[in-house]
């Protein structure tokens, strides 16, 4: 048994097709499937159901994989160690982040580049589901999201909580005047506008359509999408406001476009940025962490009252 064949298990169960899982490890397809094969009959054991494709693990192969997925961690969490005392700190650190969360990733990363300038990001929208699982099989580094936080103490997971500011109202003056000069919207004067939301599916989509349904209320959106910049070119041009958690847009990229607070009970599930117990997290990880939690509490600290 080597780290490899412990790495193709890995990258077999993300990709799920041999394929795939050979490019992602950077092997011809013949050469993994053997790799694989002379892993199971070294433990003697069936780890995968094999037919004309890939159809998953066995049971054995389960209990193999979580194995497998803590070597390969640690395996790559000491190289990063490594590289960092040779070079200092950088690498590549892979954030999974909820769409629409409670905090501009953008800015948050550019606060802790100023820290650490040699780190390099790769950033994947996933759902809150998939988060948990990602950040528990470590094919992300860092998760951003909303979370229940006894599952998050449960896993042991490190975390920060993100600053619940509220929902805003977006909206374009020019499009809908009458907006303006309203200090806190009902639900009632929101169910009336045409909106732009992402799709149904989403967390923070389904909190706002629990929202309203239990008001008595229904929303009406004019336009859906998975993409916040076509819905906020939708807000731009006038097809319908926007509802956004408070702090995940930056105004200063949308100065002609308006705001104002939602009156909406808060969240069930809390906003928070997470990562890997400490002694499991990468160096990366451990370092983005500690330095996006100082960010985050001088931003809450310098936060006008009310």
């Amino acid at each position: 048994m080597d780290i490899k064949q412990l790495i193709y298990l890995c990258n077999l169960e993300r990709e799920r097709h041999f394929g795939r899982a050979a490019e992602a490890s950077f092997v011809s397809q013949p050469t993994l499937s053997m790799r694989l094969k002379n892993l199971e009959k070294e433990l003697d054991l069936n780890l995968i159901n094999r037919g004309n494709n890939f159809e998953g693990f066995t049971a054995e192969g389960l209990r193999v994989l979580s194995w497998a997925r803590e070597i390969v961690a640690v395996y790559e969490g000491l190289k990063l160690e490594v590289e960092s005392l040779k070079q200092g700190m950088s690498g590549t650190l892979r954030i999974g982040v909820m769409p629409q969360c409670s905090v501009s990733l953008a800015q948050l990363i550019k606060a802790v580049s100023e820290a650490h300038p040699g780190l390099d990001y790769r950033v994947a929208e996933v759902s809150a589901d998939q988060l948990i699982e990602a950040l528990s099989s470590h094919s992300v580094d860092v998760g951003i999201g909303f979370f229940e936080f006894s599952t998050l103490n449960e896993l042991r997971f490190q975390l920060v909580p993100l600053d619940d500011g509220g929902v805003d109202v977006v909206y374009h003056p020019d499009h809908f005047p009458q907006l303006q000069g309203i200090g806190l919207m009902t639900a009632e004067q929101a169910a009336a506008l045409p909106l732009c939301l992402s799709e149904p599916s989403r967390y923070f989509r389904r909190y706002l359509d629990n929202f309203f349904r239990q008001a008595g209320l229904e929303l009406h959106p004019r336009l859906e999408s998975t993409s916040i910049f076509q819905l906020m070119q939708g807000v731009f041009v006038g097809i319908g406001c926007a509802l956004v958690p408070r702090g995940h847009l930056i105004d200063e990229m949308h100065p002609v476009l308006k705001r104002c607070p939602l009156d909406i009970t808060p969240m069930s599930r809390h906003a928070a940025l997470v990562v890997a117990e400490a002694g499991r997290a990468t160096p990366l990880a451990q370092h983005f962490f500690t330095a996006a939690g100082l960010w985050l509490s001088q931003q809450q600290t310098e936060q006008p009252a009310g």
